[in-house]
């Protein structure tokens, strides 16, 4: 599972690396993880991202410090693009080593260091302290690299001390169900779109059908199909507040075949048809 970045190399010319993308949905890294510290900032896009043992859904706007060694993805949704039919997201990449040797030449950074490399588990910033990152990470677009190793320094000071977070994913322990049910969770966010069988499912992480049932039950105190369906509004939930698509064609791009039974179903799951659910949040 393990997959180093070929994207990010060690470049000797600078002490972090700053990566600023504008591609199209279906272009952005699969699921990795490598011996940096990442921060991303989604600018444009939403969907699901997988971090550690944690699956869950994202929106534009939200920037996220990831500790090395978590095992991480962003799946963008097809249909939230710019006008130009692009995600566009900021990652700044950085050594461990290059922390521990300005921990060591900048005295005056060596506790912000140190707060920050305590961190085990990957973050989300809130409030206040959000929407600075965001305008400093925007900014560095337009930087030269003098002036962005200033902003990352003050981004650094940010991120160490900050209180205004919260967990959105845990290192994944080295053991063989763990694994497994990463893999189950890969499989379903590539594939939640269209008809999952439970023989195409406990196949493919090598398992028999009864097997599969006990050891997702036993992992996620769900059925696999309880947990799909539920997915898939969550998925559907993100549709309808971020894109323009009617309820028909968002019941189709979640994996839903039958719009009544799409309708009964988020119903019972929020208590709201999806028509009121998508007025509740624009009022």
């Amino acid at each position: 599972m393990k997959q180093q970045l070929k994207y990010y190399p060690n470049n000797k010319t600078s002490t972090f690396h700053f990566d600023h993308v504008h591609i199209t949905w279906d272009q952005q890294v699969p699921l990795h993880q490598q011996q940096t510290w990442e921060l991303s900032y989604i600018i444009t896009g939403s969907g699901v991202r997988t971090i550690g043992n944690t699956v869950e859904n994202f929106s534009k706007g939200e920037i996220i410090l990831i500790p090395p060694n978590i095992p991480h993805c962003w799946a963008f949704d097809e249909s939230v693009s710019d006008n130009d039919g692009k995600i566009e997201n900021v990652t700044i990449v950085i050594e461990n080593d290059f922390l521990i040797q300005c921990s060591s030449l900048f005295p005056e950074l060596s506790s912000a260091i140190s707060e920050l490399q305590s961190n085990e588990n990957a973050v989300s910033f809130e409030g206040e302290l959000l929407d600075k990152l965001q305008l400093l990470m925007y900014s560095m677009i337009f930087q030269n690299p003098i002036e962005r190793l200033s902003s990352f320094i003050h981004l650094l000071e940010l991120i160490s001390y900050c209180k205004e977070m919260h967990i959105v994913g845990r290192p994944v322990l080295d053991n063989k169900e763990e694994r497994t049910l990463q893999a189950i969770h890969l499989f379903i966010l590539g594939n939640f779109q269209r008809n999952i069988t439970l023989q195409e499912i406990s196949k493919s992480v090598g398992m028999q059908k009864s097997s599969f049932c006990v050891f997702f039950k036993k992992m996620t105190s769900q059925s696999f199909f309880t947990y799909v369906t539920e997915f898939r509004i969550e998925s559907s939930c993100q549709m309808l507040l971020k894109t323009k698509l009617s309820v028909a064609e968002i019941c189709i791009a979640s994996g839903f075949n039958d719009i009544p039974y799409y309708n009964r179903v988020f119903k019972r799951i929020k208590k709201v048809t999806p028509t009121q659910y998508r007025k509740q949040f624009e009022e």
